[in-house]
């Protein structure tokens, strides 16, 4: 089985579930950045975009003009606000992260983070499962963020650049970027890297499947998923 040479993990539906966190708390930021006006944001899709999209499309809800100043004034709030919600019991970490995560580590395999939240909201939602320590942070970490881009496909560039800065030079056809939704998919496909669905977030299997993921599993705890982020034959 092949062995891929740098693993990117999305986070909400991969690694943790926020039970909503990450919607009510940016639902709380937009409206008081801009006064709170009316607008619907109940059709807005978090899954799979990005946090600079969100803000954008909120913004045109809003009858806003979206610039990067307004988007910095946007999330201002957002990291004190997410941090309340996190508190939600309904928060969980998804089944197979932790082993995962501590046989990336264990191998010496490069991973790093490809999500559409802003750092400082992947940060968070990972220390309220007890796995920020597995990931590294700061500008020069590997990974890919909402502060990189708004389009996921920049945002999986972004995260191979970083990583041959620090490894060397890494194809992207030994990357295997994980996540659970088809816009993880495309972005991976859009890089020209190899794409893992994990049916633990909105998305089922066969609807991953039909997004073109390369290969789908119903979680990081099965032993597929193990073969495929680590290489090994399944046994017979």
């Amino acid at each position: 089985m092949k062995r891929y040479r740098l693993v990117l993990l999305d986070v909400d539906g991969t690694l943790v579930h926020c039970a909503g966190a990450g919607r009510r708390s940016l639902e709380r930021a937009l409206r008081e950045a801009f006064g709170h006006p009316d607008g619907d944001l109940s059709s807005l899709r978090l899954d799979g975009s990005t946090d600079r999209l969100i803000v954008r499309q909120a913004m045109a809800l809003f009858g806003k003009a979206f610039t990067d100043e307004a988007f910095d004034r946007a999330l201002s709030r957002y990291p004190e606000f997410l941090a309340e919600e996190l508190a939600d019991p309904g928060f969980k970490v998804l089944p197979g992260a932790v082993r995962t995560l501590r046989a990336l580590r264990a191998r010496k395999i490069a991973y790093g983070l490809c999500t559409g939240n802003v750092m400082e909201g992947a940060r968070l939602k990972l220390r309220r499962g007890e796995l920020d320590g597995y990931f590294e942070w700061g500008p020069k970490a590997v990974g890919g963020f909402a502060d990189d881009g708004e389009e996921r496909t920049r945002l999986v560039l972004t995260a191979l650049e970083r990583a041959n800065t620090r490894h060397g030079t890494i194809a992207p056809g030994e990357v295997l970027v994980v996540g659970d939704t088809p816009l993880d998919v495309a972005a991976a496909h859009g890089a020209g890297c190899t794409a893992l669905g994990v049916a633990t977030g909105r998305y089922s299997a066969p609807e991953l499947l039909l997004g073109g993921a390369d290969h789908v599993v119903e979680s990081l705890a099965t032993p597929t998923a193990k073969g495929l982020l680590f290489g090994e034959a399944l046994s017979p």
